[in-house]
């Protein structure tokens, strides 16, 4: 699929939702981030911007990118309405370069990329991070496909502990562990298997 169907897929899938996610952020995002002192982030994958604009409320500097730009614009709309600055972009994530060394805090929550695009973009995640800075990763785990509710259904797209060590050696690895979430399917109540993976570069 090229990266002008991936871009006109995810445009459909969020003039039909909308209201998307909610303006709450990621429940692990909020848990794990909230004490943080501010600092640079990058957002990757950020949809309509609800963790971008729940860190920007918290006086992070954030630059929040994805591949829709019908999300782009609905995340500028609600940026707008909670009164919070945030630098968006609407741009291919394979495509586009951060500058190297630029960002504190690299955010990452549930990107579904097969083996060749997961590499690139964490190989991007690498170099955007300052000395010091933290990736934070939460994804759809592999067990999900078996175990879980919801989430990708296609295997390629989803993540295991052993990825995220490999693609990230040489970091500090905070966690790298199996959490879970309670979904709502369909009116099918369950839990969704994700992986939470924090690591700090060296």
């Amino acid at each position: 699929m090229t990266s002008m169907d991936q871009r006109e897929l995810w445009n459909e899938r969020y003039r039909e939702k909308a209201a998307g996610w909610g303006g709450e952020p990621n429940q692990f995002v909020a848990a794990h981030l909230a004490d943080l002192e501010p600092r640079r982030v990058l957002d990757l994958g950020a949809g309509q911007g609800r963790n971008a604009i729940w860190l920007a409320a918290r006086g992070h500097q954030v630059t929040a990118v994805d591949i829709s730009d019908v999300a782009i614009e609905q995340a500028r709309e609600l940026a707008g309405r909670a009164g919070v600055d945030v630098e968006f972009v609407a741009a291919d994530l394979e495509a586009w370069d951060p500058e190297p060394g630029r960002f504190d805090l690299v955010l990452l929550a549930y990107l579904q990329a097969p083996e060749a695009a997961r590499k690139l973009l964490h190989a991007k995640v690498r170099r955007a991070l300052a000395v010091g800075g933290e990736v934070f990763i939460i994804a759809h785990h592999s067990e999900n496909l078996d175990h879980g509710i919801g989430g990708p259904q296609s295997p390629e797209k989803l993540f295991d502990e052993g990825m995220l060590s490999g693609d990230f050696a040489g970091f500090e690895i905070k966690q790298n562990m199996a959490v879970t979430r309670r979904v709502d399917k369909d009116g099918v109540v369950g839990d969704a298997i994700d992986l939470l993976f924090r690591a700090v570069k060296a």
